[in-house]
């Protein structure tokens, strides 16, 4: 005992390795981002990327799917709005722990519920594009002996592509963000330096290291998506470039 009262107070460990802005917790720490860039932030980066990437992916494809159904025949609409909109209701904190029980706290549980809250965004925008190519194109094709498949795939898909990409766009978004929470059940993303940083005082630097991460993910996936439309929609620009002149 005397020999620990001689030594002083304990010191925790990382204080020996830490700057003087980080024991202090000023703002932001320059130094405390570099030399945890590697082992924290970027590996919580790239699982981030990871987790809306497949959300996305099979939430568009799924609805794609129930969409050119619905399209097809129009009493599926209805019922998939009903339960695509129901399960976007849902709070996001209930849902991940309310598949907890069946799933278990992992990837499968995680993705499941992130991929629910892109259907109904992805579906409606998908049915809205197909719904409003006009009548005469359609009319125009099959004069030209387009059959119904060649239809959808030369002009219906093409002339919705606006619609369609708007809607990844609010579903990417939307999905990047709902992953800072994916921390309750699966640790992985950026929500988990985000919920350190809110452990530990909270720790400013992290904290706000992990927030500026995660919106300079949506502001760069919104705007490739924007690049995207516009490679694969020519047609649109040289129409706004016409109506300008």
């Amino acid at each position: 005992m005397r020999l620990l009262a001689a030594t002083g107070p304990v010191i925790p460990e990382y204080a020996k390795h830490s700057t003087r802005c980080v024991v202090d917790n000023h703002l932001f720490c320059w130094g405390w981002v570099s030399s945890n860039w590697s082992s924290v932030l970027w590996p919580a980066t790239r699982q981030h990327v990871y987790l809306a990437l497949i959300a996305v992916s099979i939430g568009f494809v799924i609805a794609m799917g129930l969409a050119l159904v619905a399209h097809r025949y129009r009493w599926l609409e209805q019922p998939t709005i009903l339960v695509t909109t129901f399960l976007y209701t849902i709070p996001s904190l209930a849902l991940f722990e309310l598949l907890v029980a069946p799933v278990g706290a992992n990837l499968f549980a995680a993705e499941i519920a992130l991929i629910s809250y892109t259907l109904l965004i992805l579906f409606r925008n998908t049915l809205t594009g197909l719904r409003d190519v006009p009548e005469e194109v359609l009319d125009a094709a099959e004069g030209m002996g387009m059959t119904r498949a060649q239809a959808l795939l030369r002009v219906e898909l093409p002339l919705a592509l606006p619609a369609i990409i708007a809607g990844m766009r609010i579903a990417v978004v939307t999905t990047i963000a709902l992953a800072t929470i994916v921390y309750t059940i699966y640790d992985a993303g950026l929500g988990v330096p985000i919920h350190s940083a809110l452990g530990e005082g909270p720790f400013k630097t992290e904290l706000i290291a992990a927030a500026v991460l995660t919106i300079a993910l949506a502001i760069l996936s919104d705007g490739l998506l924007v690049l995207v439309q516009r490679a694969l929609t020519p047609w649109m620009r040289a129409r706004s470039l016409g109506g300008q002149t």
